[in-house]
């Protein structure tokens, strides 16, 4: 399988184009091998409810494919859901030999494709560049596993670790080209989560400019029920969807937001972090963005929900001892006790860094 390896590298490449377009359907990309191991289609899966990438790869190729290779990232599905059974697409090319990167958990395929393939006499290899497709793929594993979406942290801070002035200002701890990537990563993800705080001091819009690949809901989490009766996430709330999480006690105070188009979910008796991630995993909501403040992601680091994070530091000096810092909460009591973060990489941002890392190997 070796000399499949950059074959399947490429199909890798391929598959990440997705991103943004397909969730909560998984990334995939596809290619397919003549007889004498010439490249004769390729494709990927490019939005949800579409063709997958087999199928993009396979009708590329035509009858070229008969006898070939197919070198996929995923397990051909099995089952007739948003489109036909990419299995039959691969009996009826001709195909004679499937290298697959990972089998796909979703419970209506586990294994059921590759069995249908190897059934009717196919050659089929799995775990081709496995741990490249799974970290790939995380956020769709962790919601299939779990339930709950995959959590991105971001915060912007200064060299001396403040997230805005004690007075209160932040704008702008970063640069044009830190929120660039930030107004990117919007627009690609499901949902961007604030607490009550954010709402009071920022008076955040919470969108992608320029627009990306998804609309992503904006979430916001108020147990207390206390929130601005005009702010830009009300008065916008037709033009893109909002949630706001809070008791069933302090519903009746977001009648006004219900009424301007908001969402209102209520919990009876506590609301936890869990139980919102919990209910947009319900949404089958991929990936989520916690942007902050400073309480929501010390609650985000107390409970050890995020994933991966993203963190622009400014070659700024700001001091105070009143200033905030990115993560409140309890905190960790020891050294040891502290998160380190994993695949950890810094790149220039302007004159910021970005830091970029995972909560766990990828």
């Amino acid at each position: 399988m070796n000399d499949l390896e950059p074959w399947m590298r490429h199909t890798l490449a391929l598959a990440a184009r997705g991103r943004g377009f397909v969730e909560p359907n998984p990334m995939v990309g596809a290619v397919v091998l003549d007889t004498s191991g010439q490249l004769v289609g390729e494709g990927w899966h490019q939005k949800f409810g579409g063709p997958h990438a087999e199928v993009f790869a396979l009708a590329a190729a035509g009858d070229r494919a008969r006898g070939g290779t197919l070198v996929v990232t995923l397990e051909p599905c099995c089952h007739h859901g948003k489109t036909p059974p990419c299995t039959d697409a691969v009996l009826k090319a001709g195909i004679a030999r499937v290298v697959v990167a990972m089998a796909d958990p979703f419970p209506k395929v586990a294994g059921g494709g590759i069995s249908i393939l190897r059934e009717a006499g196919k050659d089929v290899h799995v775990g081709l560049c496995e741990p490249d497709a799974l970290a790939l793929n995380a956020p769709y594993l962790k919601l299939i596993r779990t339930g709950r979406p995959w959590v991105h942290a971001k915060w912007a801070m200064t060299l001396d670790g403040k997230i805005a002035t004690r007075t209160g200002d932040s704008k702008w701890i970063s640069g044009e080209e830190s929120r660039r990537r930030v107004h990117e990563l919007r627009g690609r993800l499901d949902a961007i989560i604030v607490g009550r705080g954010t709402v009071v001091a920022d008076d955040p819009l919470l969108t992608a400019r320029p627009a990306g690949a998804r609309v992503a809901t904006r979430v916001v989490i108020s147990a207390s029920g206390d929130l601005p009766e005009r702010c830009h996430l009300r008065t916008t709330a037709r033009e893109a969807p909002v949630i706001v999480y809070t008791l069933d006690a302090n519903a009746p105070k977001f009648r006004g937001w219900a009424a301007d188009g908001a969402e209102i979910v209520a919990f009876p008796d506590a609301m936890t972090l869990d139980a919102v991630l919990a209910d947009l995993g319900r949404r089958r909501f991929t990936n989520v963005l916690v942007e902050g403040g400073a309480g929501l992601l010390g609650s985000v680091f107390d409970e050890r929900v995020a994933d991966e994070f993203h963190v622009f530091i400014a070659p700024k000096v700001i001091g105070g001892t009143g200033a905030p810092v990115p993560i409140a909460g309890l905190g960790a009591a020891q050294m040891a006790e502290g998160l380190a973060l994993q695949g950890v990489t810094f790149a220039p941002s302007g004159a910021d860094v970005y830091v970029h890392g995972f909560a766990r190997g990828m």
